[in-house]
């Protein structure tokens, strides 16, 4: 890599994406001619050139005089040899200096995901930036998406789990403090998807004074085990809303998102509970417990694609195609061929998945025994139909109020999975950019105010 980072520049439109296959003699195909860092570049421009300033803004500034934004989609490099970050960058050109400047957003993808994953989010966001005068930016955590994939490795023993998380946390949350001093971001508003939420938690936890407020959007290792999250509906259910729920719901407004309440997190709860295992008194299957076993010994479910060799970009497109169907045919298929290429490119930061999380996908620390700690506004989001149990989330909140911590919140996205920003985008981004405009006191200033007071009183 070189010292500099390596800006991506379109000199050509990208061709489009080719079709999921539905054979193998289709995958074999697509295994020989559409997989390989190039090709991930170039599915990943498709999704970003949907986005309005990608394509007005991304050549450089001088080729567009008095845009609003600048637009950058570029490698990182990081102080260790051979890491970098991929990373998009949304910057005012009339930035505000001002003290009272809004802190820029920063988006953070799933496990096995990447910032492409946010193109139905980035333009809502884009437009955000531009109105208040401050940035956007998205990017690949090390060892996933575009990112470096340098190997991952936890060398603490097995049995100590404080230090296996830590040390696996650790490789992900020490990148992304490097990349905000290269950034030179003094504070930041962090979103996460799944264990991109659970990693910003793990980031605030370490770094609090850099962190204006935290949106956690289906968060993954939040509530104590065992309970109703149910990872293998990721890979099962159809879209959204797998039951077809929402036809009997009219009064639910799929526009926006609602707070939660103690009656609607039941009625989620009850449907978790029909796909979980929890509760149930037969014994575990062989395919359970070979799951469990390879969980343990350190695999990852992308690990098993890549194994399958030319099976590899079926096996994709039974996924993309099923649980997205949401999206348009075009929206499908590219997302399909950026999935497929950072899916089969070489493993790395998956394989903290099972140092972070025990078999079932419940953390081997949760979030809910952390999250008091914090003394900044954070903002729990789940889907109607997801599969991440919101309890976690609520005790959560909870747990915030009884630190003293009152700026702690939790809504429900109607219409939505786990995935619920590329579910419905629409309520997501209306709530990101009532979250990200909305003001707070200081939670620190109330802080110091009671222990003021006590001393008096």
């Amino acid at each position: 890599m070189p010292s500099s980072p390596s800006v991506s520049t379109l000199t050509s439109l990208p061709p489009p994406a080719p079709q999921i296959p539905s054979a193998f003699r289709q995958s074999v195909r697509s295994w020989w001619t559409n997989v390989g860092q190039k090709q991930a570049q170039i599915s990943e421009q498709r999704l970003l050139l949907r986005l309005p300033y990608f394509s007005k803004y991304s050549k450089p500034p001088s080729t567009t005089p008095d845009a609003p934004l600048t637009v950058t989609s570029s490698l990182t490099p990081l102080s260790k040899s051979k890491q970098y970050l991929n990373t998009l960058a949304i910057n005012s050109t009339n930035a505000d200096t001002s003290p009272s400047a809004t802190s820029p957003a920063v988006l953070l993808h799933g496990y096995g995901a990447g910032l492409g994953f946010y193109f139905r989010n980035i333009p809502t966001l884009a437009n955000w930036a531009e109105k208040r005068r401050t940035s956007v930016y998205a990017l690949d955590w090390l060892g996933m998406g575009r990112s470096a994939r340098v190997p991952f490795t936890v060398k603490a023993k097995r049995d100590d789990v404080p230090a296996r998380v830590h040390e696996a946390e650790s490789f992900f949350v020490d990148s992304l403090e490097e990349w905000r001093e290269l950034m030179g971001l003094e504070r930041m508003t962090l979103i996460g998807h799944s264990l991109g939420a659970y990693l910003s938690v793990a980031y605030a936890l370490r770094h609090p004074e850099r962190v204006n407020k935290l949106i956690l959007l289906s968060p993954a290792g939040v509530p104590r085990g065992p309970n109703f999250t149910e990872i293998s509906r990721e890979l099962t259910d159809h879209g959204a809303d797998p039951q077809g729920e929402h036809h009997v719901h009219p009064d639910r407004d799929p526009a926006r998102a609602e707070a939660a309440s103690g009656p609607r997190l039941s009625t989620m709860r009850s449907g978790q509970k029909k796909h979980s295992r929890q509760g149930q008194d037969e014994p575990q299957s062989l395919g359970r417990r070979l799951f469990t076993y390879l969980w343990e010994e350190g695999w990852s479910p992308f690990q098993v694609v890549r194994s399958s060799l030319f099976w590899g970009p079926m096996l994709v497109g039974k996924y993309s195609s099923r649980r997205f169907q949401g999206l348009t045919e075009e929206e499908t298929r590219d997302l399909h061929d950026y999935i497929l290429n950072i899916t089969m490119a070489k493993g790395s930061g998956e394989y903290c998945i099972s140092h972070l999380l025990e078999p079932g996908a419940h953390a081997r620390m949760p979030l809910v025994d952390r999250v008091g700690e914090l003394k900044i506004p954070v903002t729990f989001v789940y889907g109607d139909h997801d599969w991440m149990d919101p309890l976690g989330g609520m005790q959560s909140v909870e747990k915030l109020r009884q630190a003293g911590n009152g700026e702690g919140k939790m809504y429900i996205v109607n219409n939505a999975g786990h995935h619920l920003y590329l579910d419905n985008p629409e309520a997501v981004n209306a709530l990101l950019i009532k979250e990200l405009d909305k003001k707070h006191a200081s939670i620190n200033s109330i802080f110091k105010m009671r222990q003021f007071n006590a001393l008096i009183f």
